[in-house]
């Protein structure tokens, strides 16, 4: 296996190829994510990306002999515990951080950050405000929800334009942000959604929520959430012999939803990014991850990514210093990583916003998925 790493690490080549040979002192960097609470299934992926980023990188010499050593703090997707990761994180000596993936963690981590003097590159953090407060140390490397919102919002006022469509949300703020950014792009369209409800997270039981779908006689429920309420939320419906199409956002990627929904999850929507396993640039990685078993799916190669967009600023710049890395990446160099092309603007964004549409569905095997099921290009 190492001999495919190192042969097919063509988009780290740009960041080991001309480093110093030699010996340094690691360069610590932190992974911030919810590896325990209800959404470990996302932190799991992260931290299995990053990780895969730091051996590469390290095996193949570092930055300029120096090799990364990362230090994991665990935020169970929860604000105030992702500030106290952030202040562990600043009194550990580290200056860049990959993380969080919830954007109600990453939005008040980043304040600690900032005042720390520490570039945060977040893989999943989608909520926009997280880039809006003119922070100089928040970069992302997946899109807004503003991005999202408009492609959901475009695809149901052009397919369902006649049928009566219910928001909902969790009432995060990714949850939240994203049910408004998709009710604006309805409302856009010329479609105005017949119900706005929001949920409280965490509960089993959203019987009185499917009574008032099925009361409005709802056609559409898109949930701004994340998958295991989503998952709940379909099931109950189905059992209550409510055949609405449910259609939601990135939050929805894990395999677990649909062995929340069940059955019912056949025919969901969903936006999120171009898969990046399809990235020609990738195949190599993506290939090492799978003879180890790993399919890396979803937010996987977005954590990978994440690492690379630091190791390339490090080697461009020959410093750790976390503005001085926050510096060069605004100046817009495209990145090469796994999930193709980065560059970003002056807020930290990725100047190449992309979303499309997926439906999840039964294969010839039996099992329901949404990778190659892309409805819209």
């Amino acid at each position: 296996m190492r001999r495919l790493l190192l042969s097919g690490l063509v988009v780290l080549s740009a960041v080991t190829g001309s480093l110093a040979q030699g010996t340094g002192a690691p360069v610590k960097i932190g992974i911030a994510l919810g590896l325990t609470g209800s959404y470990a299934a996302f932190g799991a992926q992260v931290r299995t990306g990053a990780a895969q980023a730091i051996e590469d990188i390290n095996k193949a010499g570092g930055i300029k002999g120096r090799p990364l050593e990362p230090v994991i703090g665990d935020d169970a997707s929860d604000p105030k515990q992702g500030v106290s990761v952030a202040n562990k994180l600043a009194s550990a000596g580290v200056t860049m951080v990959v993380g969080s993936f919830s954007s109600g963690v990453s939005i008040p981590a980043s304040d600690v950050y900032l005042d720390a003097g520490i570039v945060q590159v977040t893989p999943a953090s989608t909520n926009v405000k997280f880039t809006e407060r003119g922070h100089w140390n928040t970069f992302r490397t997946c899109g807004r929800d503003d991005q999202q919102g408009k492609v959901a919002g475009a695809y149901l006022a052009e397919r369902f334009k006649d049928k009566k469509i219910a928001l909902v949300h969790d009432k995060s703020p990714y949850g939240k942000g994203l049910a408004e950014e998709t009710q604006t792009a309805l409302k856009a369209n010329g479609v105005k959604p017949v119900l706005y409800e929001g949920i409280n997270p965490g509960e089993k039981d959203y019987s009185a929520l499917v009574s008032r779908l099925k009361s409005a006689g709802v056609d559409v429920v898109y949930y701004g959430g994340y998958h295991i309420e989503a998952g709940l939320i379909v099931r109950q419906m189905r059992d209550q012999g409510l055949n609405a199409l449910l259609a939601g956002g990135d939050g929805l990627a894990p395999k677990e939803f649909v062995q929340i929904a069940g059955p019912g999850a056949d025919g969901t929507l969903m936006t999120f990014a171009p898969d990046p396993r399809k990235n020609p640039g990738a195949q190599a990685i993506v290939a090492a991850f799978n003879a180890r078993g790993i399919d890396p799916d979803a937010y996987t190669l977005y954590g990978y990514a994440a690492v690379q967009v630091l190791a390339r600023a490090m080697a461009e710049t020959g410093s750790s210093d976390g503005k001085t890395l926050a510096d060069w990446l605004h100046q817009g160099k495209t990145i090469e990583t796994v999930v193709g092309p980065i560059a970003y603007d002056k807020k930290g964004d990725i100047t190449r916003p992309d979303y499309v549409v997926y439906a999840w569905k039964k294969g010839p095997d039996g099992k329901i998925d949404y990778a190659g099921n892309e409805l819209t290009p």
